[in-house]
Formats: structure tokens, C-alpha cells, sequence
């Protein structure tokens, strides 16, 4: 056990982090949240954790911080390939099927929890090459990391950031800058970016796409279920919602349907 990071100041963050996130600190990753409190507590120059405590609970701000600070912030472009073949194979055409017969011709996607970017970006490109002509979308990019949405909102990708990306989508997409990759403003302007704490509900209402994936690894079952149910009340009847390959809503009482196709397996909401 560490001197720094004792018990019961550890049951104190690990509640307060969880109240106001739903994330959830175990013991086997208690050594990461020690390691982000040894970290703002250099950074704000204070001496312990009842100060820094004291601090969090009364400065909304810094609190969003360490929140940014607990998440783990990893994704690439194209990530788990499977679901945008799923996307523009089954999903999209289902979509313009169901969709287009009500005359509105526009699609809505959330990437909740969108890191850096690189997940709506993609969402983004890719249905700005599949939608037929008259068809329009928006993506919505949320997370709790403030650091991370600045640099979505930018686009600036270094070289090594930008594998993944199918060879013809570079030049069509980005501008070659030194030392990396500029998004244009051509593919930027269809994604939203906000700050959403999935503990919250996102006010979000008709979207026909949810993409969450690699997120509720994060939460507790009870916080997993009550996530799960925010996303149906955000999505529009006959929509789908994807999670992570190592994610699943098995055992879960909730109303969405498990969905197997060539390409991969998602969920529906098929009321």
C-alpha cells in the first residue's frame, strides 16, 4: 500500500470520481489514479490530498481536469475496421431505406467519447463517400476531456497519427503540413464537437447512429446500465448503436436488439 495514496483517502477520490463520472477505480488500477493526483498536486502546488480535495470540491473546473486526467485516451482512425465496413454495408443503406421514404434526408451520429477526433473524423469521411446525392449528415463528438476535444476541433494529426487511413482519403481530405496532416475545413464542418460527461444526459434526441466504443469498460454495471439507457432515449426508432469488440450488453436488461451481420455485430433499437 502507498504512503501517499492511503485507503481512505483512495475510497474518498474513488467516490467522488465516480459520482461525477461513473468511472470506476479498483485496485488494480488504483496505482494510475495515485499516479494523476501526484501530478496535480505538483501542478497546483499543494502539499496533500485533503487540500487538493478541498480544492476539486469547490473549483468545477479543476475537477473536469482530473476527470480529463483518469481517462485513457487511446484511438486511431479506422479503429476496429469491421464496424465501418458494417457501416457503409448494412447500416447506411438500411438507414437511407427507412429514412429516406419520411423525406428527411439527414443523418445523425454521436461519437460519444471521441478522444482526439479521429473516430468522428472517420465517421465523417466515410459517409461523405457513401450517401448518395441529396443526403446529408452530422457528427456529434463528445467527451470528457477538454485537452482532447481542443485537439479534435484543431485536426492537425502528426505523420504517425494518420495510419489506418485508406491511401485515396489523404490527399482528398487533408492538406500535407510539416510534420503531419491538416483535416479541411470541407470534411471538418460536419462534426460538432462538445464536453458531455456521460453521467449526464446529453440532451441529444433522434440520432440514428451511436457510436460508444471502449468507454463502459470504464464504469460499473449500474453505471453501464444507466448509459445504455440515456443512449436509447437519445436515438431515433430504427437506429443503431455500436460498442467495443470487447464490450457487450449480454446479461444487461436492456431494450436494444443484438444485430450479427457479415461484417460485425452491433445493437438496434428497434422501436
Amino acid at each position: 500500500m502507498s504512503d501517499f495514496l492511503i485507503d481512505a483517502d483512495f475510497e474518498l477520490y474513488r467516490k467522488l470520481i465516480y459520482d461525477e463520472s461513473g468511472i470506476t477505480f479498483s485496485a488494480t488500477n488504483r496505482s494510475i489514479l495515485e499516479s494523476r493526483l501526484k501530478e496535480r498536486l505538483r501542478e497546483k502546488k499543494l502539499d496533500s490530498l485533503k487540500e487538493y480535495f478541498s480544492l476539486i470540491t469547490r473549483d468545477k473546473e479543476e475537477l473536469k481536469t482530473l476527470l480529463d486526467s483518469v481517462t485513457t485516451n487511446l484511438t486511431r482512425f479506422f479503429r476496429n475496421q469491421a464496424h465501418f465496413d458494417a457501416i457503409e454495408k448494412y447500416v447506411a443503406p438500411e438507414l437511407i431505406k427507412l429514412r429516406g421514404s419520411s423525406g428527411d434526408r439527414k443523418l445523425r451520429f454521436w461519437s460519444a467519447g471521441c478522444s482526439t477526433g479521429e473516430e468522428p473524423y472517420t465517421l465523417a469521411m466515410l459517409l461523405k463517400e457513401i450517401l448518395p446525392a441529396g443526403w446529408s449528415f452530422e457528427v456529434v463528438a463528445s467527451d470528457i476531456s477538454l485537452k482532447c476535444l481542443m485537439v479534435g476541433k484543431e485536426a492537425f494529426y502528426a505523420d504517425a497519427r494518420i495510419q489506418g487511413i485508406p491511401e485515396a482519403y489523404l490527399p482528398k481530405y487533408f492538406d500535407k503540413k510539416p510534420g503531419g496532416y491538416q483535416l479541411k475545413d470541407d470534411i471538418k464542418k460536419y462534426v460538432r464537437f462538445d464536453y458531455h460527461n456521460l453521467k449526464n444526459d446529453s440532451g441529444l434526441r433522434g440520432l440514428d447512429v451511436v457510436f460508444c466504443r471502449n468507454v463502459l469498460i470504464y464504469f460499473d454495471e449500474a453505471a453501464q446500465k444507466a448509459a445504455i439507457e440515456r443512449f436509447w432515449e437519445a436515438m431515433a426508432p430504427k437506429s443503431f448503436l455500436f460498442i467495443g469488440h470487447s464490450e457487450s450488453l449480454f446479461g444487461m436488461n436492456t431494450k436494444f436488439e443484438f444485430v450479427k451481420t457479415d461484417w460485425a455485430t452491433f445493437y438496434r433499437k428497434n422501436a
